[in-house]
């Protein structure tokens, strides 16, 4: 009797609460998984001799979270996927070998390092910094990331036209749905091609934001300015150039170039 009891008085959402638990069950056997193949693939570069490299692929990541909001779903926002796919990223990475963040937050430290977090995830120590220039220091660190905020006042993205080894690989936030873009990631890594991306470009040309702009146009390249700072310009450009793009050679400037690109925000 006790039994028929129980079993007339659980409710709907007992029910749901028990379907949760299994599926958080479920997660959890993938999740374990899918850190043990971490494990794997750094023993993997080990016995290729590549353990002394870098294992961030931001163009891998970026396909990977682009398939999956590509796919059908209701519930799910853009918002939950990219964190919790960030989450298992980093933590991927971690596992790999060093791998660290150091951000300058410039006039709003607080936020700067929210969409740090919200792009790199939780597993790698954060050290913040005073210094746009220790950010970049840090980048040259196996393993470093460096995060500088766009500020005015700032033009810590230009010294990175003497540094060919550092580039701008990550725009944050990496949603638009997060606000605009305020701060940009730089390391030692590859920057491909994503089918979506933008270049970013610097110059010291003294003429308007506007006539640059409208110069750029004429050899069908989409420009708008981000910053000015320091006697120095950088702009977004629309799409995925190389350095030596003949078309950004033609463009005004004695000082300029590409310092980077990154992938266009992942819910646009």
């Amino acid at each position: 009797m006790a039994k028929a009891k129980t079993q007339a008085t659980a409710s709907p959402l007992d029910a749901i609460r028990a379907r949760i638990d299994a599926l958080d069950t479920e997660m959890l056997g993938l999740v374990e998984e899918r850190a043990s193949l971490a494990r794997d693939v750094a023993a993997a570069k080990a016995a290729a001799g590549e353990s002394g490299r870098f294992g961030l692929k931001p163009g891998r990541e970026t396909a990977v979270l682009r398939r999956l909001l590509a796919m059908p779903r209701e519930a799910a926002s853009d918002a939950v996927i990219v964190r919790v796919w960030r989450e298992m990223i980093g933590e991927s990475l971690r596992l790999q070998g060093p791998y660290h963040l150091t951000v300058w937050g410039g006039r709003d430290p607080g936020r700067t390092v929210d969409i740090a977090r919200a792009r790199f995830g939780a597993a790698p120590p954060l050290r913040q910094v005073a210094r746009p220039e220790d950010a970049v220091a840090a980048a040259r660190m196996l393993g470093g990331v460096g995060v500088a905020a766009l500020t005015s006042d700032s033009a810590w993205w230009g010294r990175l036209l003497a540094e060919p080894r550092l580039k701008v690989f990550a725009a944050l936030p990496c949603l638009a749905a997060w606000g605009p873009l305020s701060a940009l990631a730089v390391g030692e890594v590859d920057v491909e091609p994503t089918g979506a991306d933008n270049t970013f470009w610097v110059t010291d040309a003294t003429q308007r934001a506007e006539a640059i702009e409208e110069a750029l146009s004429h050899d069908g390249v989409a420009a708008s300015l981000l910053v000015e700072a320091a006697g120095l310009k950088l702009f977004r450009l629309a799409g995925f150039y190389q350095t030596d793009d003949q078309r950004l050679a033609r463009a005004p400037g004695e000082l300029s170039g590409v310092i980077g690109a990154a992938p266009s925000p992942l819910d646009v």
